[in-house]
């Protein structure tokens, strides 16, 4: 009897009729074995009528457990959203005013409660977090970077200190649920761009500040993993100078204990691990072309001096392990219409913006002491899209890997197991509902890692029948992907770093 071969299969499919002549939004936030939940939001300021928002829960085998409908005022319009293990949060601004609303969908049963309070006047939110009964909202005021709390019990807010300052940027804003606190990282825009985690009290006091001043090179961002009650792991990427282009990642531990020096020990344990250290960052390269760059970046070194990548990060959240953490990082560059921007990210010639095109992806193991363990890559062909966003996706199954990207109606898969290649890269054409339909044009295609096994797809598709000339019908899509693993060839080894292009 052959063995069974690993495959991504379509399992399931809903399909949600879109009417191309109103102003319609989707919204897919997924719940892992809750299931999924739908956010259809109509109409608003844009088409002078009030926004409608029809919230469904569907299970895991997308059929529906409750449907609720939320009719907002016209003058409000829709900014963030946050999930939570029982809540799903979105947050609203009356325009021009300093006047929000906080929307609090209850998933068990579609409860919906809202909270009316006021924040700043001209606040550009980028930031929008929710712990217990606070909502943390952060972003700029005139310039400046501003984080302020909102309490659902009292409506009261406070503006968390310390921060409303020229020349200092907002990295990310984190809560930490454990220790009930609240992580704010930035880094300032002159003296070496440094880097700082400003931690927080639940009631909004500063607690400390852990600073890389004194680092080596200048620390781009960073993920943040508790690992125990005393420690946490920081996880990021840097560079050489004061430029968003990564020269590789860092690792270091930061202490919870007020008897210890946090920023001198996060500084003394950094560990940075430059590209060219890992095995297979640069197996999306062609051979010659990974050669001549490895042969450059080598020869600068026996120089003593540093060969300047210029690479742009998405950089994952941090996904522990029985053994310590994964992190998964897309390098992208902006792409502009008229012109090739190479790998150097610097445009020549420009002529119109055409949205972020991804090359790769890596993975990287750690154990809880911050030690790498191990590197893979994952090529990316010709993934072009409008929005910065996290395209590939990985189900974890056992100590393998499944990463996953859509492009172009079809799904790429391939299978790793620290740095071995188990599987190589597969396309995997997304279905319709019947054999005598066809998808004639598909967009905003997105892809998550639902539970165990399992992903979503969804997006935008028409469709139209494959033997007539009826007018092609539009819906956004939901379907569950499954992947059905199989044993390990007995031949799989580890990634040796030749440059092969896959």
């Amino acid at each position: 009897m052959l063995p069974a071969r690993a495959q991504l299969a379509q399992s399931l499919r809903l399909e949600i009729p879109s009417n191309p002549n109103e102003y319609e939004t989707f919204d897919v936030t997924q719940l892992a074995e809750r299931g999924v939940l739908m956010t259809i939001g109509s109409g608003g300021f844009y088409n002078n009528s009030p926004s409608v928002f029809r919230f469904q829960r569907y299970n895991t085998d997308l059929k529906q457990i409750w449907r609720r409908e939320f009719t907002q005022d016209i003058k409000y319009r829709p900014l963030q959203t946050y999930n939570t293990a029982q809540y799903v949060y979105y947050l609203f601004r009356e325009y021009d005013t300093n006047k929000y609303q906080f929307l609090r969908l209850h998933l068990d049963d579609g409860l919906i409660e809202t909270f009316e309070g006021t924040l700043l006047e001209q606040f550009d939110i980028q930031h929008f977090k929710v712990m217990g009964g606070q909502a943390y909202v952060g972003g700029y005021h005139h310039s400046r970077p501003v984080v302020m709390s909102f309490s659902f019990f009292d409506r009261s807010t406070k503006v968390l200190p310390g921060m409303y300052v020229n020349h200092m940027e907002l990295s990310s804003l984190e809560v930490d649920d454990i220790r009930q606190e609240v992580n704010v990282l930035v880094h300032s825009t002159k003296r070496r761009c440094r880097f700082a985690i400003r931690t927080y009290s639940y009631d909004s006091k500063l607690l400390r500040i852990v600073d890389f001043d004194n680092a080596k090179y200048t620390i781009i961002s960073g993920k943040i993993l508790p690992i125990n009650k005393q420690e946490s792991l920081l996880v990021g990427n840097y560079s050489t100078d004061c430029t968003p282009y990564s020269q590789g990642i860092y690792v270091t531990r930061i202490q919870h204990n007020d008897q210890v020096d946090a920023s001198a020990e996060a500084v003394k344990n950094l560990q940075y691990i430059e590209f060219s250290q890992l095995q297979n960052f640069f197996n999306f390269l062609k051979p010659h072309r990974q050669q001549k760059l490895l042969a450059r970046a080598l020869k600068k070194k026996e120089e003593g001096k540093d060969y300047k990548f210029h690479y742009r990060l998405l950089v994952h959240d941090l996904q522990p392990t029985p053994d310590g953490l994964t992190l998964v990082a897309e390098v992208y560059y902006p792409q502009y219409r008229g012109n090739t921007l190479a790998y150097t990210g610097y445009p020549r010639g420009v002529d119109r913006y055409d949205g972020y095109r991804y090359t790769h992806a890596f993975v990287c193991g750690f154990d809880l002491q911050g030690k790498l363990l191990w590197d893979n890559c994952l090529p990316i062909k010709e993934l072009l899209s409008p929005d910065l966003s996290e395209m590939v996706q990985a189900s974890y199954q056992g100590d393998r890997m499944v990463l996953a990207y859509p492009n172009d109606g079809e799904i790429h898969t391939a299978v790793i197991q620290g740095n071995k290649i188990i599987k190589e890269t597969e396309k995997f054409k997304l279905q319709t509902s019947s054999d005598d339909e066809k998808v004639t044009f598909s967009s905003h295609e997105n892809l998550m890692a639902w539970y165990g096994r399992h992903f979503l797809a969804y997006g935008f598709q028409k469709i139209a029948p494959s033997k007539s000339y009826s007018a092609p019908r539009e819906v956004f899509y939901l379907n569950k992907l499954t992947y059905t693993p199989e044993a390990p060839p007995a031949n799989a080894t580890s990634r040796k770093n030749d440059g092969s292009e896959r």
